[in-house]
């Protein structure tokens, strides 16, 4: 708005000018009474927009529904679906079935002394899964770990390059899961975003050497919304003969990445239980979803989805909001 402001004659400018001064003066006053709480209000109203727009995000949930004899369940409509989030009921805005999104895939191999009589049977398992798995899109890493975490190959989609890196894994002396886990998840959080992730571990879950905490390691492995999918290959079958703990944390973190753990009493069976995986990670739903109410900044939210074909549904039960 543009306020017009004439000149008077110049031989009535001196009787009218304090009277035309004071006028104007008023108008002004009234002007900008009128229009000042028109201003904040605007202002304020586009402030809480944009805080809005930041804080409902939306929040993306891959899930696997599997039979009772643990086979991937096909063909699911957004219907078939119920989502929660703090136990309220959330509106699923984006539904995608067999979701064929790239994905980009830690394949994370334990080389402690405890298999080392084993290693190169795991060596070549690896390799076979590395060829299986890779599809065009898609890129993986492959990292060892004993007593240190050691990248042998950044992410990449050349097959023959990274069957050399798994090729190349040596014995150690340790056993470090929680770093593992920790580097894992911080690698797959730099990925670029509207990819799929996910974490394949082979351990005999003897956790012994790690720097990091369990909560250090569960809280990287949600961050990086991956899925944690662990393959421990007990050294005995006995409990009082082997180390559970490890097992145990792993139980914990792998269901709240919504990832499975398969427990192996023979390493023959490993070739068969990479095959189910890769499975799995090609017949998953994407659910997608604006939480409400708005969840505060630099929170844990934790998330609920059921199917109701009565079938088992394994999703990341927990997810952190960002900061302020």
């Amino acid at each position: 708005m543009k306020t017009i402001i004439r000149t008077l004659p110049a031989a009535t400018a001196s009787v009218q000018g304090s009277t035309a001064v004071r006028g104007i003066a008023a108008a002004a006053v009234g002007f900008l009474a009128l229009v000042a709480p028109v201003i904040l209000v605007q202002a304020q109203s586009q402030q809480k927009s944009n805080k809005i727009r930041v804080q409902t995000d939306l929040v993306n949930i891959l899930a696997s529904v599997i039979d009772a004899h643990g086979r991937p369940v096909p063909d699911l409509i957004v219907t078939d679906f119920a989502l929660k989030e703090e136990g309220v009921a959330q509106k699923i805005e984006r539904f995608e079935a067999e979701t064929n999104r790239p994905l980009d895939l830690a394949l994370m191999v334990d080389s402690s002394m405890s298999t080392f009589k084993d290693l190169k049977f795991e060596n070549e398992a690896a390799a076979h899964f590395i060829r299986q798995v890779v599809r065009p899109g898609d890129t993986l890493a492959v990292f060892e770990f004993s007593e240190s975490v050691t990248e042998l190959s950044e992410f990449s989609d050349n097959v023959a390059t990274l069957q050399a890196a798994a090729r190349r894994i040596t014995p150690g002396a340790g056993t470090s899961i929680y770093d593992a886990l920790v580097l894992g998840g911080q690698t797959l959080k730099r990925r670029p975003s509207g990819r799929r992730r996910a974490i394949v571990m082979v351990t005999d879950a003897g956790e012994t050497t790690s720097v990091s905490k369990f909560e250090d390691a569960r809280r990287a492995a949600i961050a990086s919304e991956a899925l944690l999918y662990t393959v421990v290959i007990r050294p005995v079958k006995s409990e009082s003969g082997r180390n559970t703990a490890g097992e145990h944390a792993l139980i914990t973190i792998t269901d709240s990445t919504g990832g499975a753990q398969f427990v192996l009493d023979d390493l023959n069976q490993l070739d068969a239980m990479f095959d189910r995986i890769d499975r799995e990670l090609r017949t998953q739903y994407l659910l997608g979803y604006y939480a409400t109410p708005t969840p505060p900044p630099n929170s844990i939210r934790h998330v609920e989805v059921n199917v109701n074909t009565g079938d088992v549904v394994r999703h990341r039960k927990e997810y952190f909001t960002a900061a302020n």
